[in-house]
């Protein structure tokens, strides 16, 4: 059995469906599906139990899942311990400044127990920079938040949280259990600087220009909504000082979080890393 065609078949059995795998895989379905049908010749048995709507796995498939997973990740370790001969393995992670998402101290705690031996390094960019330094190649993978330009790029969605509007505590629409974009049509919006990824400027804004005044971290948005009443968006339950609310607004797309890295990039540590946020952000 190549790596290649078990990292395949975890794909499709994570997914359970052939057409999620493929996108995850940025592969077409169909040499995927030829690749499972070999395994299951080689196997000698059928892995997965077909159906218009996805597949399950069949016992002869749950068995082989928990070995590909094991032989994989002993391959990865493998990697890894040979990349540590030749000098220390390190692996350089872009994070958005948002140093409140839960899923950061999990995923932070699995890494640490998968693979101890890796030196991890961090990097904070603040909102101006969506894929945290990747495409300035200070970073080797980064946790963010979609849209943005993906040209270049491989991204794998972790989660997705709702979004509200940002308000003071003593703004009569906080009182609000939902809101609309068009009840915010009239107030002021808070804005990134000019050379800002486009597509992020406008999920943030809504999807419209706005007005209001520039700002580039976390800390400097929640001031000019204290200060000014700018209207301002985040993801639900994070945490927010005492004298601002979070309103739900009904009619805005999720905000996705997300893992990055630079497209064709072979490094081992990023498979394995990625494969333990997908795990780690499913909980």
């Amino acid at each position: 059995m190549e790596l290649r065609t078990l990292r395949y078949f975890v794909a499709v059995a994570e997914e359970l469906h052939f057409g999620r795998a493929a996108t995850r895989l940025h592969m077409s379905q169909p040499p995927l599906s030829r690749a499972i049908k070999h395994l299951e010749a080689e196997v000698g048995s059928p892995l997965f139990v077909r159906s218009p709507t996805g597949v399950a796995l069949t016992a002869v498939g749950s068995v082989l899942l928990d070995e590909a997973r094991a032989l994989l990740d002993h391959a990865d370790r493998v990697r890894v311990r040979v990349s540590a001969a030749a000098g220390v393995a390190s692996l350089t992670i872009g994070i958005l400044g948002d140093g409140t998402d839960p899923g950061v101290a999990r995923m932070a705690a699995a890494y640490r127990r998968s693979r101890p031996g890796i030196d991890i390094r961090i990097r904070e960019t603040d909102l101006t920079d969506p894929t945290c330094g990747l495409r300035a190649g200070t970073v080797d993978v980064a946790l963010t938040r979609a849209p943005f330009d993906e040209r270049a790029l491989t991204v794998r969605a972790l989660r997705t949280d709702p979004v509200g509007v940002v308000l003071r505590a003593d703004d009569p629409l906080a009182r609000r259990d939902g809101l609309r974009l068009a009840e915010l049509s009239d107030r002021r919006w808070f804005q990134f600087p000019q050379d800002t990824d486009p597509l992020w400027q406008s999920y943030w804004n809504g999807g419209r220009p706005r007005e209001g005044p520039v700002v580039r971290a976390v800390q400097e948005c929640l001031h000019a909504v204290l200060w000014n009443g700018t209207v301002g968006l985040a993801p639900l339950g994070h945490d927010l000082p005492a004298q601002l609310a979070v309103v739900p607004l009904v009619d805005m797309p999720p905000s996705r979080v997300v893992a990055v890295w630079n497209e064709g990039d072979t490094n081992p540590l990023i498979r394995s890393f990625i494969e333990i946020a997908t795990t780690a952000y499913r909980r």
